[in-house]
């Protein structure tokens, strides 16, 4: 087996208004997704300044410039959803005149892939913000929709080799296809209640204590570390590389325990490093875009972190797509 010491992995939500168009109305959330625009080439500066790699899991619809592009790019089948508000397609048929940079940012997804040499891949996050745990969706929808997720990506010049559920809607009966269709890792959830996967049907309390588990953890240690030894990915028809911690943003009201946040991520970076163990770190970008400096500011201290803990525990910083490629050298050596 390939000896590696700790690693260290970023990976982005990147998803514009699709992935919160079900949540929230524009002229409550419409700051957030313009500001994304600036958040980007922030986080890209932050990465190269540290060595740091990450996977941005795109939206496919993302890389197209219109509406009307869209609609010339449509998978062979679309889910249909039980609850009908869920689905994108219903949403372009009823919506209003929208500005193009709520929904597409083609120069961003360009700007991204300059800066694959300094450890930025590119994956997917379904080419329609796809729920896999819905009421009225298919397998054969969901291959209809990765399909073309690959499809709008290779013709731009991605490669796409990760994956990552939207909503955290990790569904296994669906490893198979991704692994048909060419993916090779997908991020997993923590292994404890807080973290398993819901769809909208899910009961409410349930939801309810999972969110209050999940607040209380990003401040004091109650769940664990969450971090995980490299050949731990290795387990179904993919590579599972489990998330460790949600960068929950900056928030005025709980300011006084930002500490205690940095605190917890930090501490279990140390863990992993210490213990050659895999910390997965992830978040969506429009949620740095209320508070850009005071998220910026946050997110580099741990980047800081992370080079203290490459020069005294030789940590090295991955993308899901090298860790795969680790894998993949770690079974072809056992052979």
């Amino acid at each position: 087996m390939e000896e590696t010491a700790g690693i260290f992995t970023i990976s982005l939500d990147f998803e514009l208004f699709w992935g919160v168009r079900d949540k929230w109305t524009l002229a409550d959330y419409g700051h957030n997704i313009r500001a994304v625009w600036q958040v980007v080439p922030k986080l890209l500066e932050l990465f190269t300044k540290h060595g740091v790699h990450a996977t941005w899991a795109a939206v496919g619809f993302i890389y197209l410039q219109s509406i009307d592009e869209l609609l010339l790019h449509m998978p062979l089948t679309v889910p249909n959803y039980k609850k009908a508000e869920l689905s994108p397609y219903n949403f372009l048929n009823s919506m209003q005149p929208i500005s193009e940079e709520y929904l597409f940012a083609p120069d961003l997804i360009a700007l991204i892939q300059k800066h694959a040499s300094q450890g930025q891949e590119i994956g997917t996050h379904t080419y329609s913000h796809y729920y896999c745990l819905e009421e009225g969706q298919t397998v054969e929808d969901f291959r209809n929709d990765i399909s073309q997720a690959i499809s709008i990506a290779k013709s731009r010049g991605v490669n796409v080799k990760s994956l990552i559920f939207p909503r955290n809607q990790f569904n296994q009966d669906y490893l198979k296809v991704l692994k048909e269709l060419g993916i090779r890792a997908f991020r997993g959830n923590e292994n404890i209640w807080i973290n398993r996967p819901a769809s909208s049907s899910s009961h409410a309390v349930k939801v309810l204590f999972q969110r209050m588990g999940r607040l209380l953890d990003s401040y004091i240690n109650i769940f664990g570390h969450n971090t995980y030894p490299l050949q731990a990915c290795d387990t179904l028809d993919i590579y599972n590389i489990p998330s460790s911690r949600f960068l929950r943003p900056y928030s005025e009201k709980l300011k006084s325990l930002e500490g205690l946040k940095v605190k917890r991520i930090k501490d279990s970076m140390t863990y992993a490093a210490k213990n050659s163990q895999v910390f997965h770190l992830w978040w969506h970008p429009h949620e740095f875009a209320m508070n850009i400096g005071e998220n910026s500011q946050i997110l580099e201290e741990i980047l800081a972190h992370y080079d203290h803990l490459a020069l005294q525990y030789q940590m090295k910083s991955f993308n899901m797509g090298e860790i795969t490629e680790i894998l993949d050298r770690n079974n072809s050596n056992q052979l």
